[in-house]
């Protein structure tokens, strides 16, 4: 299947997006924009969740034959990062967590 330059450029240009979004995302926690932890996790789940939506969306239309794959593969990647960056703060909390339960009394 040929591929269309414009199209691979434009998945590209989405991508590189995608990964500036997600870097200004931790510069604003970071900077403390957020008011606190809880609302932090609640905007990265509400994030993965509308991310698998977008993909599940774009799925529908390459079976039914309305969008090319450059749209599903860059939508599959957009979601790959949402739920590795989910994993992360998880296992960061997970190992914090238990640094406080080893610390003695």
């Amino acid at each position: 299947m040929p591929v269309n330059p414009s199209a691979a450029a434009g998945a590209y240009t989405s991508i590189a997006n995608i990964a500036d979004n997600m870097r200004n995302g931790a510069k604003a926690a970071s900077s403390g924009e957020a008011t606190n932890f809880g609302e932090l996790v609640e905007v990265v789940l509400s994030n993965v969740s509308q991310s698998g939506a977008e993909t599940e969306s774009k799925a529908m239309d390459m079976a039914n034959g309305k969008t090319e794959i450059v749209d599903l593969v860059t939508a599959v990647a957009e979601t790959e990062l949402a739920v590795e960056s989910l994993v992360t703060v998880r296992d960061r909390v997970i190992s914090a967590y238990q640094e406080i339960l080893n610390m003695p009394i």
